[in-house]
């Protein structure tokens, strides 16, 4: 791996896991994708859970964006089977701002960057429902390895 290849890594980690948050906690910073079209239009935006996978022997790497979810009684949940893990197939990534834009093999564009308004409050109930899951559900998530979800909450 590149110089370069392990700068880019550290920071989409980083973003990630929250590791840039102003106040030192990580529940207060988040990262969200924006993806873009070879014309520049914003095809694609939503936050990304505190997990990522580097594939090892290719440059791809595997994301679960949060899309849906909804407000019940028992507080905010999110069916599994929708907020499902994505890949990102990278051609090349380069730090920008403070953030990692990467060409994509389908000749799009993605940014990941720091996650505000809508996106870290979505972040934000992701986290208070992660909170309810088993430990195994946790790992199972946070693998990224598997394209479906059977159990509790699907």
């Amino acid at each position: 791996m590149t110089a370069t290849q392990q700068q880019w890594r550290q920071q989409f980690a980083a973003l990630v896991a929250g590791d840039h948050s102003p106040t030192g906690d990580p529940v207060d910073a988040g990262a969200r994708l924006v993806v873009f079209d070879p014309d520049g239009s914003e095809v694609f935006r939503a936050a990304l859970a505190r997990h990522h996978r580097f594939e090892d022997d290719e440059q791809v790497i595997w994301i679960r964006p949060l899309v849906g979810g909804q407000e019940t009684g028992s507080g905010y949940l999110f069916n599994l089977s929708l907020v499902r893990r994505r890949s990102l197939s990278v051609a090349s990534a380069d730090l920008v701002d403070d953030g990692v834009e990467m060409a994509l093999t389908t000749g799009q564009r993605a940014r990941i960057e720091p996650a505000d308004g809508p996106e870290l409050e979505q972040l934000t109930r992701w986290d208070d429902f992660t909170n309810r899951l088993t430990p195994e559900e946790d790992d199972a998530l946070r693998r990224l390895d598997a394209d479906s979800w059977h159990g509790r909450y699907a």
